[in-house]
């Protein structure tokens, strides 16, 4: 059973016990120095006078050895114990005064030993300082036998019920700091998965950059290079053309790879110009690169009712150039439409062909070299990133129209812009 006893580093951390313990050491050094000074009042030059001075110094000394040995019930600690009780004991037997230091003796008794033990030495001092008081008095008196146990039971009980509450305490302590580390330890284990997931979300992203910039112009570039090589000999005219052609994909890339570098932002719309000059820029180069196999025709209608988000143009671009790309390489095409639309409380980009289609249904083949694009999944997670929808018409000989639909946040939820003396 754990004893109530409290430690040192208990009684610095308790300013509560530090009183008690205060008090009670006074205690007892009062109550000596007035059983001592009632015992040379009242029987001046007895015999006994020197050893009750004697015995009384002892006592005295004996107890201020006790905070030098801790409060743990150690062996040395109950000698001393021992050899205090048993000095005060004899004390009692040549001066029965002396009954009432048992008091502060309850206490030390209390707070070293273990519970059986230490209301075992309660009911001893107390049977001593009954004992004590019915020899000093002169007839029987019924509170002289009640009131010494009476007092030793109140004292032990608030004693007990302090150490006790000290202990609940302590534990609430202790199950609050454990409380706390689980808390940090959560909260470093939910800022880690957020970073996790963060990471992975910024690689599908930049994945998603790299396909409908960088890989969608070297694709393209091969196939200009390519043909270049088979009309090498037979036309060179037309292979200086899509040679040059692939020199400007790959001045564009350029620009591409550097913007990624500085902020990531699409080169058209770092331009400036907004989302509608880089679709229309798109179109036109587009156009141009085609070399009269596709005519690239870009549209606006309605008027924004506020700027749109920087990352709804980034992600409306990146699909118009995905789009255009796939037009180019699979479809066949010879005019591609872009529609910008704007409703009010969404924008809507339309990319319409008339080249092969086919059937959205139906799996798309994997490439010859084993490596399957990002294509239409990933035109499709932009646009869910931004909370919209993305829907494919087509079938095959009757073209193909991608629909990329962006809801916009309504312009009341839209800050207002500070007041020029709130710029200030």
């Amino acid at each position: 059973m754990h004893h109530p006893a409290a430690d040192p580093a208990d009684l610095a951390g308790d300013p509560d016990a530090r009183w008690l313990a205060f008090l009670m050491h006074a205690a007892f050094f009062l109550l000596l120095g007035a059983s001592l000074t009632r015992f040379l009042m009242r029987h001046p030059g007895e015999s006994r006078t020197p050893w009750i001075i004697a015995l009384s110094t002892v006592l005295a000394v004996l107890y201020l050895l006790g905070p030098v040995l801790g409060s743990r019930p150690t062996p040395r600690r109950l000698t001393w114990l021992g050899i205090l009780v048993a000095v005060w004991m004899v004390l009692v037997v040549l001066a029965p005064s002396f009954a009432w230091c048992a008091v502060p003796l309850f206490y030390t008794g209390l707070r070293i030993l273990p519970p059986r033990a230490a209301l075992a030495l309660v009911a001893l001092l107390t049977v001593f300082v009954v004992a004590a008081q019915l020899s000093l008095a002169t007839g029987f008196d019924p509170n002289l036998v009640l009131a010494p146990p009476a007092v030793a039971a109140v004292a032990t009980a608030v004693f007990v019920h302090m150490q006790r509450q000290a202990a609940r305490q302590r534990e609430l302590a202790a199950r609050q700091r454990e409380l706390i580390d689980d808390l940090l330890r959560t909260r470093r284990e939910l800022a880690a998965t957020e970073r996790r997931e963060g990471t992975l979300a910024e690689r599908q992203r930049l994945s998603m950059e790299i396909h409908d910039t960088l890989a969608q112009g070297l694709s393209s570039q091969q196939m200009l290079l390519q043909a270049a090589d088979r009309s090498w000999d037979a036309d060179p005219a037309t292979a200086r053309r899509h040679v040059l052609t692939a020199t400007g994909i790959a001045e564009r890339n350029l620009a591409e790879a550097r913007r990624f570098v500085h902020d990531l932002a699409p080169a058209d719309l770092a331009e400036g110009g907004g989302l509608e000059a880089a679709l229309h820029a798109l179109a036109a180069r587009e156009t141009a690169q085609a070399r009269g196999s596709l005519t690239v025709r870009c549209h606006v209608e309605g008027v924004p009712a506020t700027t749109l988000p920087d990352r709804v143009q980034s992600a409306l671009l990146r699909i118009a150039q995905g789009a255009l790309a796939n037009i180019t390489e699979h479809a066949g095409a010879t005019v591609a439409a872009l529609t910008l639309t704007h409703l009010g409380d969404r924008v809507v980009l339309d990319i319409a062909d008339n080249g092969r289609g086919f059937s959205p249904g139906r799996p798309t083949p994997r490439p010859p070299d084993g490596v399957r694009g990002h294509g239409l999944p990933a035109m499709r997670a932009r646009v869910q990133q931004l909370g919209g929808s993305l829907t494919v018409e087509s079938a095959p000989g009757e073209g193909t129209v991608l629909s990329a639909s962006v809801p916009l946040p309504h312009p009341a939820t839209t800050p207002a812009p500070p007041a020029p003396e709130e710029r200030a």
